[in-house]
């Protein structure tokens, strides 16, 4: 017994000792990235996507649960629809800031302004082309005339908000001494996070997160804004540019559930979510309850009518599904020979065993134990020679198949 009490005090002090330890590696060393869900103003302008103002409160609603810090609620001076929706959704969600997109225009902006009338939270999300190529052939005017515009865009958005975005469009391509100018003109006009989007996707992932270093380490006021990244798809490198701004310096990510956006679309939000989940190396976390990103992605697919491709990382079909004899077998012996994630940790009930002619005696023999029936080893050989028949017919083989496949053999033995 003195010997036991001896050790307990220890025990505990080590135990406590780790746990302190734990709460700050995760409150001092973790980095909070804040994210930016932009399905209901980028995401929504995919043709056939359009929702009314009644979907758009529900998808709200389904991001605050989830977790979201900053929703996008629309571009207030593209209709009088997608006002009043920037409107009613101020009104129905009141955790997280609601965000109304403007051009670098008075009039946009005032559109903004009013429409976050009764948002808890608000901000404003302005900003101007930033590439030559964009201030050449879409402005049609200078860099130094684009500074001016940006810094009074700016001044006029904090009229209406304490919290200003500013987006430097197609940055991805601008020039980079312009493009931190641009950057220093902006947060010291008054903007509190300034938007450094890869708006083509045109980028490499080691030159996008060099460009972020590039802004961190020669903006003077830098630490005066966070800088957030905004990541299109058209390579399909939009979650890896993400990242590698992400570990560069920027603090807020914008993002659309199940990627969906302008042309091939936007940074995932499930994506970049479980990425940081699963590496904890990145020192990084968010406030994304993961086990809502499933329920999430279907009523976003389902209101949008846009389906999830089945191949879809993390919220596909087949993310969860083993289809190879080899991948079963060893699935079926321990889930993480070949699953980083648990499904349940992203809302999925569980992996699914989809049988079919690759398929091997061990998932054979699953799926006739999970509806109930046992056999030996003789009789499985037997049940799986007609098995692989079967399959090379109807080339998924379900459970009624396999009832009718057992139905035969006792058949044949009666």
């Amino acid at each position: 017994m003195e010997a036991l009490k001896r050790i307990a005090p220890r025990s505990f002090l080590s135990v406590f000792k780790d746990y302190l330890s734990n709460i700050y590696i995760i409150i001092v060393m973790s980095k909070q990235v804040f994210i930016f869900d932009t399905t209901l103003r980028d995401g929504e302008q995919v043709p056939g996507c359009q929702l009314n103002t009644a979907e758009k409160i529900q998808v709200a609603k389904a991001l605050e649960e989830l977790g979201v810090d900053i929703i996008e609620a629309g571009f207030p001076i593209s209709s009088p629809g997608d006002f009043q929706s920037v409107v009613e959704i101020s009104k129905a969600v009141s955790r997280p800031v609601v965000c109304a997109l403007s051009r670098a225009k008075e009039e946009d902006i005032d559109a903004a302004g009013q429409a976050l009338k009764y948002a808890k939270r608000k901000r404003i999300h302005t900003g101007i082309g930033s590439s030559d190529i964009h201030i050449q052939h879409k402005l049609k005017t200078t860099r130094e005339k684009v500074l001016e515009m940006s810094a009074a865009a700016v001044k006029h958005a904090r009229k209406y908000v304490d919290d200003v975005e500013f987006y430097a469009e197609d940055a991805g391509r601008a020039d980079l001494e312009f493009l931190a100018r641009m950057v220093e003109t902006v947060i010291a006009a008054g903007a509190t996070v300034v938007n450094v989007p890869d708006t083509t996707g045109y980028t490499l992932p080691w030159q996008f997160g060099e460009r972020i270093r590039y802004i961190m380490n020669n903006v003077p006021n830098v630490d005066k804004a966070m800088i957030s990244v905004h990541c299109h798809n058209d390579l399909g490198l939009a979650t890896a540019n993400s990242i590698a701004g992400l570990h560069n310096g920027a603090r807020q990510v914008e993002v659309t559930i199940n990627g969906i956006g302008e042309r091939a679309g936007n940074t995932s939000l499930e994506e970049v979510a479980m990425i940081i989940k699963s590496h904890p190396s990145l020192e990084m976390f968010t406030n994304i309850n993961t086990e809502r990103i499933y329920a999430v992605s279907r009523l976003v697919e389902r209101l949008m009518n846009m389906p999830v491709q089945p191949n879809k990382a993390i919220v596909g079909k087949n993310a969860f599904a083993h289809s190879s004899g080899i991948h079963q077998d060893g699935f079926l012996k321990h889930r993480e020979n070949y699953e980083i994630i648990d499904p349940k940790d992203v809302g999925v009930p569980s992996s699914e065993i989809i049988l079919t002619a690759r398929s091997g005696r061990h998932a054979l023999r699953h799926r006739l134990e999970r509806l109930g029936y046992m056999f030996g080893k003789d009789e499985l050989d037997e049940i799986y020679k007609r098995f692989l028949l079967m399959a090379d017919e109807r080339k998924q083989i379900e459970d009624q198949d396999l009832l009718e496949l057992i139905g035969v053999k006792e058949a044949a033995n009666a």
